[in-house]
Parts: structure tokens; sequence; C-alpha cells
């Protein structure tokens, strides 16, 4: 009979043991450490979000209760509460970043391995950008600056669509705008962005179209353009109109850039829907299919703060609250990765649910992904090994 460790432990493979200390030695994260190693706490925040742990009482002592399969994790005992609060505070979330990097390059590869699930013809790297308010105490969190009586983190996140995996993230305060984040983000030539209204800002659409940058996104409706052609329509579409149009503001700052504009009629919300793109080439489906596809973003903030542990936080500093969200955001691509790589056809929030009670159960983890409901082996299935016998001087 074959013998495992916890499926916890199976999951930590996913994070190689010298990369991970590479890393603490980049980030000098051990710089002023007595015994408490980045790896403990990191299983301990990655225990925090997987097993819904949902304060330092809880990650300590849920860890405590495994004491007999913390060595499998590479952890000699669990840590206590004050030495936890205090690495989460002071140990820089820089780490947990380049953790989320390596993690997202071994999603990645798998998505690109599955490339037959794509659900767009066209070659082009397509992502959604999109942001999220995090409400925090004001009392309490007095950095994080949003209102005058409230306090909040933002998320912007930038959402790859081949396995839909979120591939950059920037966490500011509150009250940061979200183009002024956006302009600082690169994107290889000929990516597809699509965002929401909030990003309407007609400099930086011309630089993505200096850049060889697509985007998708909807018109304001108080935009002031001038139509210089019309394209016919799609025959029995939803598609009303389809525009090549210039903005008199760039036009007058001598700027000479051309878009499209896209009128749609959705018949589930009985209104039109109109879209900007500077993309020449795409039909005006295809153009309308792109911007329905960037729900997908929204579905992620959802699953993200439902799923795990990202609306309470376990300390009060930026840098506990920024370990925190990032340990989030690297459990997510776990559950990602194992939503790819398995056949049973799992629902995220599923799959978050019923590893929360695997974690720390000895089996084998592509088989309980891909059959999770399997009975365990009968008696007289188990094998019956021989006692050894001991010679005696």
């Amino acid at each position: 009979m074959k013998r495992f460790c916890s499926i916890f432990s199976q999951l930590l493979e996913l994070f190689p043991r010298v990369e991970f200390e590479q890393r603490v030695r980049e980030h000098k994260a051990e710089r002023h450490a007595r015994g408490f190693s980045s790896w403990t706490q990191f299983i301990a925040m990655l225990f925090c979000q997987l097993g819904r742990a949902h304060s330092l009482r809880e990650i300590c002592g849920g860890l405590a209760s495994c004491e007999g399969k913390l060595r499998h994790l590479g952890v000699l005992k669990s840590p206590k509460k004050s030495t936890l609060a205090y690495a989460n505070e002071h140990r820089p979330w820089q780490l947990y970043r380049a953790v989320f990097g390596q993690m997202f390059n071994k999603a990645q590869a798998l998505a690109e391995h599955q490339g037959g699930k794509k659900k767009f013809r066209f070659k082009n790297k397509l992502v959604s950008l999109d942001s999220s308010v995090i409400d925090l105490c004001l009392s309490l969190y007095d950095w994080a600056k949003f209102r005058r009586t409230k306090g909040a983190v933002k998320l912007h996140l930038l959402l790859d669509h081949d396995g839909y995996l979120p591939c950059f993230a920037v966490i500011t305060e509150g009250n940061k705008s979200d183009i002024k984040v956006a302009r600082t983000m690169k994107f290889e030539r000929g990516t597809v962005l699509v965002m929401d209204r909030g990003y309407n800002d007609y400099d930086w659409f011309a630089e993505l179209t200096d850049q060889g940058v697509f985007f998708v996104t909807r018109m304001k409706a108080n935009a002031d353009y001038e139509v210089v052609g019309r394209r016919k329509p799609p025959e029995k579409s939803n598609v009303g109109r389809d525009e090549d149009i210039f903005f008199y503001s760039m036009a007058a700052a001598g700027k000479q850039y051309f878009f499209r504009r896209i009128e749609v009629w959705d018949e589930a919300k009985q209104d039109t829907l109109v879209f900007l793109t500077n993309h020449m080439e795409f039909g005006a489906t295809t153009i309308a299919a792109i911007y329905k596809d960037r729900w997908q973003v929204e579905l992620f903030f959802k699953a993200l703060k439902q799923s795990l542990k990202i609306k309470t936080f376990l300390g009060t500093s930026a840098n506990a609250v920024h370990t925190q969200i990032w340990t989030a955001l690297i459990a997510m691509l776990i559950v990602k990765y194992l939503q790819l790589k398995s056949s049973f056809g799992w629902s995220l929030s599923n799959l978050v649910a019923l590893l929360r009670h695997q974690l720390f159960v000895y089996r084998d983890l592509d088989a309980w992904l891909n059959d999770p409901f399997q009975p365990p082996p009968a008696v007289d299935e188990i094998p019956d090994v021989p006692q050894l016998t001991m010679a005696w001087a």
C-alpha cells in the first residue's frame, strides 16, 4: 500500500525550499531572526488562508494540535502568537510578492499547456484590469487613508484570461486613483487590455496605441467626438453601430489618433452599451465578447473575499496587511492551479471548502483532486505485509 504525507505537505511541494530560501536572502527577511524562520511564517499564513483560521490564536492552536504532522512541512514546532504577530509586522512583505511571482509562473505554464481551453480564437494575450476596495477601521489603521471617517486599502489587479490567473497586483491606500496605478504598468506589444470606464484617459489611450497595446473599454456618455467613418454592422447581430471616431480634445492638442465606437444592444439589461477600442480589425461582436469576459475579474474579487481571509486582518500595521493580502493571492493561485490540474470539474468555492477539511489528511493529492468522494480502500484490498523477523543474538 502506498504511503503519503499530508495534503498540506504535498501543496508545499509547489514551493521548492531552495528557491524560497533564495528569496529570503534576497529580501533579508531573516536579518534579525532568532529561531523563527520565514518558512514557518509562510506556512502559518498559508494555513490561515487555506484552513480559514480567523485569529492568531486559531493559527497557532490549529498548528499545535497537528504537532506530529508539522515535521512533514519542515516545521519543528508551531509558532507562538506574539512571535507570529511580530514577524508579520516587521518582516518585509516583498518576500511574499516574490513567492507569488514564482507560483504564477507554475500556474501559467500549466494554463499554457492546456491551451485548447481558450475562449477566443485570436492569439493576442487578453488581460483585465480592475481594482477593489478593502474596508478598514480608520481608528486602528490610521495609515490607510480613504475618507474622513473611513480607512481602506485598494487592490489593483491584472487578470490573465489564460486560466483566469492573477498575474500582477499592486496594493495602495484606498484613495489612490486607478488611472495613476494603471499608468505605471507595462504591457507586452499586442496585448489586449480590457477595463471599465474608471480608466478612461485619452492621453493614456494614446500611449497604449503608441506601444502597440490594444484596449477595450466602455465609452463615457459625455465624450466629445467626431465620426469620420462608418462600418456595416454584422447581419442578425445585436450590433447597432460601428464607427471610426476621433476626440476633439486630442485633435486640439495636435494628437491624431482614431478609435472605434461600437454600440451593442444588451437584451438582458434592455440597454445599449457603447464600447471604445483602438483595435481596427476585430469584428464588432468580438469586441463585445471581450468586454463581456471582463466580468471574470469581478468574479475573482468576489471569490477572493468570500473564500479567503482578506476582509479582516491579523495585524494593524501596513506590513502585516500587505503580508496577509499577498499570502491570500498565493493561496488563490494554488487553488487555481489545482482547479486547472483536476479532471473533476471543481467550482472554486467547493474546492476551497473541501480542501480546508483535507489539509492534514494523509492521502494522494492528485487522486483526491480527480475523485474527491472516493471511499477508503476496503480491508481486503489492503495488501497483507508480513511481519519481519528479528534475529536475536
